[in-house]
This record gives structure tokens, sequence and C-alpha cells, in this order.
């Protein structure tokens, strides 16, 4: 039996960070189809697992837990699993990564497909792609990383902070080859800390697994089709 049941849709975006940290823990889920996500999203708010509008949801099958919102779940896994620095500081800034990671995903999807991207907006927004990648660059530089060796924190390991951030960009600039070279030229360190977290074996596993999943797909739908249309 899994460590953990997770309700998300059959794309990377937002589940592959929680996959990602299962994984980085050694810890194992089981993945529940578009239909049953439906189902559990369906019910009235009180009987749900936990009241929540959207995937990802999590289960924690030890204990019944269950906890919805992508950062709220990093946060639970990382307290479970000992996953989090051993600081407050770090905790604290291990924590806005995470929630960066978030907001960077939203804008890129633009609120989750509230509008399409045409070249004009895409145009206006890479400057702001590139301040966040030049926020986790100098977030990173302050601690010691550098594109050939280092971690987000300055810790001799990788974090949950590594991970979240190489997810990030690893699925973003696999999948939209401007948004690569954008990241090659702005955060070189960042580059280089996502290639080195992302060969990791168990981080290697998930991609590989990813990949055979779900293809190219990123976030799905009319949103991912007018992304393609200006970043690739």
């Amino acid at each position: 039996m899994s460590d953990y049941d997770l309700y998300y849709w059959p794309v990377p975006f937002r589940g592959e960070f929680i996959r990602a940290i299962l994984a980085f823990a050694g810890k194992t889920c089981t993945e529940h189809d578009s239909h049953e996500i439906e189902v559990v999203m369906g019910k009235a708010p009180e009987r749900q697992p936990v009241p929540f509008m959207g995937p990802p949801l999590l289960v924690d099958r030890s204990n019944g837990f269950a906890i919805a919102q992508m950062p709220a779940i990093a946060l639970y896994l990382g307290e479970t699993l000992d996953l989090l620095p051993g600081t407050p500081q770090d905790r604290a800034l291990t924590m806005k990564i995470v929630n960066d990671a978030n907001d960077v995903i939203d804008e890129l999807t633009l609120d989750g497909g509230r509008e399409m991207w045409t070249e004009a907006k895409w145009q206006e927004f890479v400057p702001r792609l590139q301040r966040w990648m030049g926020i986790w660059e100098a977030l990173g530089r302050a601690n010691g990383l550098e594109e050939t060796g280092g971690t987000m924190l300055g810790s001799e390991e990788p974090g949950m902070a590594d991970v979240v951030t190489a997810v990030l960009w690893s699925t973003m600039t696999e999948r939209f080859t401007t948004i690569g070279a954008l990241l090659e030229n702005t955060a070189p360190s960042i580059a280089g800390l996502t290639r080195r977290t992302m060969q990791r074996p168990e981080l290697a596993r998930l991609a590989k697994t990813s990949a055979e999943r779900y293809g190219d797909a990123y976030c799905g739908g009319q949103i991912e089709k007018s992304l393609r249309k200006v970043a690739t």
C-alpha cells in the first residue's frame, strides 16, 4: 500500500511539486484519475476529506489527514518528513520559495486561464518573468550558490527549497524553449542548480515517469495552447 493518496490532474504543473517532494523523501503515492477527482470535488464541503475547491489534494494514509493547496501540502510534508531546515529563518525562506513558485505558475497561466496569451501580452510579461528569475538568482547567490555548485540556502545537501526550485524551472524550460533561453541568460546559477538537482536518481526517475505519462503537457487546456504559441 502506498503512503499517500494524491488527487491531481494528469499534467505536471502544480502537482509535480508534490510528486517531487514525495519522491525526494522516498515516499509513494497512489494517484487518482480525473473522474475520481471530479467526484470528490463535487461533494458538499462537509463531505470532502478536507473542504477544498480544486486539486492538488493529499491524503496521508498513515493517519487519514487530508490537506489541499500546494504550499500547505508542501509545509505538511516538510514538517512530517523532516524536510525543512533547522532554523526558523531558513524554514521561512523555504516556504517563501514554495509560495513564490506558486505565484510564478499562476502568472505564467494568467491566473489559470482567465485570459489567453497574445504576442503583445507575452512581450509585456517577459521582463516580469526575468525579474522572477532574478529573485531566485539573488537569493541563491546570497547563500553561496554558483553555476557549478551550492544550494539555494547554503546547505551541504539539497533540501525542499532546491527541489521546488528545480521542479519549477525544469518543467517549464523543458517544454518552452524561449523560457529556457531566458533562464540560462538571466539566472545561470539557478539553471545549474536545476540541472544538478533533477539529475538526482529519485527525481530523474520521476521526470522519466512524468514524460511517459503526460508527454510534453504542462498545464493543459486552452491556456497551454496559447502559451505554446508565444513561448516556444
